[in-house]
């Protein structure tokens, strides 16, 4: 919609006197499409025109009346609600869909600028579990989004590699461990020391005190130490890469904590030329007392670093050596106050990036009601959940279309589509209670559902047997009359306006880093395009309809597969 509503913007700035953007903004749409396609309330113009709304949607009608897109102006009340002259409109909407998706999502508004996605970082020798799942899925769709934005986009995994945890980690395994069985499957059985570990710490309380220990000889380079944490780290990344994998997830590079060890003491140096770093009680901070925050610690008292050491190296690699200046990190919203700490030392240090720096927040990953835990070993691994619903996938593709080809391959798809869509349509700041009779659910909204319908979409096109780039609207050959016979009726006018609404769910997507605003964008697209096909015979129609209805289904197919891709889906072409 974004051209038509800068033609009617254009139109309206005169007798308005705003300028054209904040006409764009204003311009809304009816809550009946029967009022219209568009309407601008004129209550927030009274007091500069000096006029009651009634008055201003009237002048403001008049002054639509030459402007060809559109059909029609007429005040109501306060509002001008406005049609839109369909053929023409359409003409645009669906050959642009047809032939060029990108163009109808995306101006590349944010062409020339870098930016550095932090997302998923999974902490080593511990299970990838479905509290992973949010940051992974969020994180992959918002790269995506950036990227048709205009963004060049690097993906950046902060993997947990270094910490106390590792410390015990080893400790565990020298006490407990057994290498052939470790060996045998790597992340689970370290997960279960790492727990066995907490739980004896508890009886015991100088278990602490090795896990300390040895820390301290990773840190100081003991060869075993060095060893058995790289083994760790190793089998990690085997493990996780697979998961990643079946999610269509990948990264531009995997940067642990510990890449951070040889550059912190720059940051150091930085802050303390800056005359930031102050002593409390043994610490190094940063005060932050004046923005009302805690302290922003640096060195611990006993002279180790912390998070926040780590993040700012972290942020300075990534825009002078990275080259983004941009920095995104899609963390859980318990971390809130140590990316306001952060970004708040980056502003007071004099970064240029300070302010180009988002935390992009998630509610979170509960599972039947309970908080996951790590360290209690109450975890779901992600994996398990992946297979079952790829299995239910299979059991309903057996079901229903036996036949298929490639009935493992469209299986993963659309099992792993169920996964990731139940949670990319919830606005990500919402808690998820993981359940899975919920994401294994392949009735209603569900990724199913989407998937099913570009399915669909290409089923028809394949029966059609014409070549697809003769598939267009032509408006000279439907008479280019609103009123013919050969004018579009309401289902096939919704369906063009859903296609026209691609680009304001991509920048409204980008805008807020939130996927959800593209799933849910894929849901009104499909039910535009189901009403439409049960509503209008596509094929058995004559023929100028029959090429416009083939048409819209093309754009239909291609816009919809390019939004799913947009939030890390497949898009099957038969189910």
């Amino acid at each position: 919609m974004k051209a038509v509503k800068a033609t009617i913007a254009k139109a309206l700035q005169p007798v308005t006197g705003l300028d054209e953007d904040t006409l764009i903004q204003m311009l809304e749409y009816p809550p009946n499409p029967e009022l219209g396609d568009l309407a601008l309330p004129c209550f927030k113009l009274a007091k500069t025109l000096r006029k009651n709304p009634a008055e201003i949607a009237q002048t403001l009608a008049e002054a639509l009346v030459q402007t060809p897109a559109v059909a029609a102006a007429e005040p109501a009340g306060g509002f001008l609600n406005i049609s839109l002259a369909r053929l023409p409109f359409a003409n645009e909407i669906v050959n642009v869909g047809a032939v060029d998706t990108h163009a109808l999502f995306s101006s590349d508004r944010n062409k020339g600028h870098k930016a550095a996605v932090d997302y998923s970082s999974p902490n080593i020798a511990k299970p990838f579990g479905v509290g992973h799942l949010r940051s992974t899925i969020i994180g992959e769709s918002i790269v995506r989004l950036m990227r048709e934005d205009g963004y060049e986009v690097v993906g950046i995994n902060h993997l947990g590699d270094w910490g106390t945890q590792f410390g015990k980690t080893i400790a565990a395994y020298l006490k407990w461990g057994d290498e052939a069985t470790v060996r045998a499957d790597p992340v689970r059985e370290l997960f279960k020391l790492y727990v066995r570990f907490h739980e004896e710490a508890e009886r015991d309380p100088a278990l602490e005190d090795e896990g300390r220990y040895w820390f301290k000889q990773l840190e100081d380079g003991n060869e075993q130490a060095v060893s058995l944490w790289q083994w760790f780290i190793d089998e990690s990344l085997k493990a996780f890469k697979q998961t990643y994998a079946l999610l269509n997830v990948s990264f531009d590079h995997y940067l642990g904590e510990s890449f951070y060890n040889d550059k912190m003491d720059a940051v150091v140096e930085e802050l303390i030329a800056a005359k930031l770093l102050v002593e409390d009680a043994g610490a190094e901070v940063v005060d932050l007392s004046a923005y009302d925050m805690p302290p922003c610690i640096i060195k611990k008292s006993d002279g180790t670093s912390i998070y926040a050491t780590r993040d700012l190296a972290a942020a300075a690699y990534r825009h002078d050596k990275l080259g983004a200046d941009t920095l995104i990190y899609v963390v859980g919203g318990e971390q809130r106050l140590h990316f306001q700490q952060l970004f708040k030392v980056l502003e007071l240090m004099g970064k240029p990036y300070a302010n180009r720096a988002q935390h992009v927040s998630f509610g979170m990953m509960k599972f039947n009601g309970a908080r996951l835990s790590t360290r209690r070993g109450h975890v779901v691994y992600l994996e398990d959940v992946l297979a079952k619903a790829i299995d239910e996938a299979q059991k309903i593709i057996e079901e229903k279309n036996p036949n298929l080809a490639n009935k493992d391959a469209v299986a993963t798809s659309v099992g792993v589509g169920a996964v990731v869509f139940n949670d990319l349509k919830t606005y990500r700041i919402h808690d998820v209670d993981f359940r899975y009779e919920d994401v294994l659910n392949f009735d209603g909204e569900t990724g199913p559902y989407v998937q099913y319908t570009h399915a669909r979409a290409c089923s028809v096109l394949r029966k059609s047997n014409e070549g697809e780039e003769t598939m267009r609207l032509d408006m000279n050959a439907l008479g280019g009359d609103d009123e013919g016979a050969n004018a579009l009726n309401d289902s096939e006018w919704a369906l063009v306006l859903q296609l026209a609404q691609a680009n304001e769910a991509l920048n409204r997507a980008v805008d807020e880093y939130d996927p959800s605003v593209m799933a849910r964008y894929t849901l009104q697209l499909c039910h535009a395009f189901n009403r439409f096909y049960h509503h209008n015979p596509i094929l058995q129609s004559e023929s100028v309809q029959r090429t416009r209805r083939l048409a819209m289904t093309l754009a239909t197919r291609n816009v919809l597969a390019r939004a799913l891709y947009l939030i890390g889906m497949d898009a099957p072409n038969e189910m």
